[in-house]
């Protein structure tokens, strides 16, 4: 499926922990990730829905805002974007590179009122 038009400012990784500051070079793999061989995103439209599917046990979430145009560029020439079809969207998905401070835009942390979807504004 192709990428959304227009493309996002921001894609964002949804963590159910605090990362660790300041940000190391190279952050972890949640075992997701490293199952599927790629580190999911989500783009801001999309995060209040995952964040209700699959983290709606949490009452506090932390955000990776990760300006698009640096995962597409890459940082060392590493990492392409592939934007996939997921039975309820088409999900940014981002293969062979690494989040970390060099591609991290800034850490959000987030508290559930009653659904993720009422507490998150984010920008596109």
């Amino acid at each position: 499926m192709p990428a959304p038009s227009p493309l996002p400012t921001y894609l964002y990784k949804i963590l159910p922990t605090a990362p660790p500051t300041p940000l190391p070079d190279c952050l972890p793999l949640s075992d997701l990730d490293r199952n599927d061989g790629f580190i999911h995103l989500s783009t801001s439209e999309q995060v209040p829905e995952t964040a209700d599917k699959f983290f709606s046990e949490f009452q506090t979430l932390w955000l990776l805002k990760i300006r698009y145009e640096v995962l597409e560029r890459g940082t060392n020439g590493d990492g392409k974007i592939k934007w996939e079809e997921v039975g309820r969207g088409c999900f940014a998905h981002f293969y062979g590179g690494d989040l970390g401070k060099g591609n991290v835009d800034g850490v959000l942390e987030v508290r559930k009122s009653r659904s993720w979807g009422e507490s998150l504004r984010l920008e596109w």
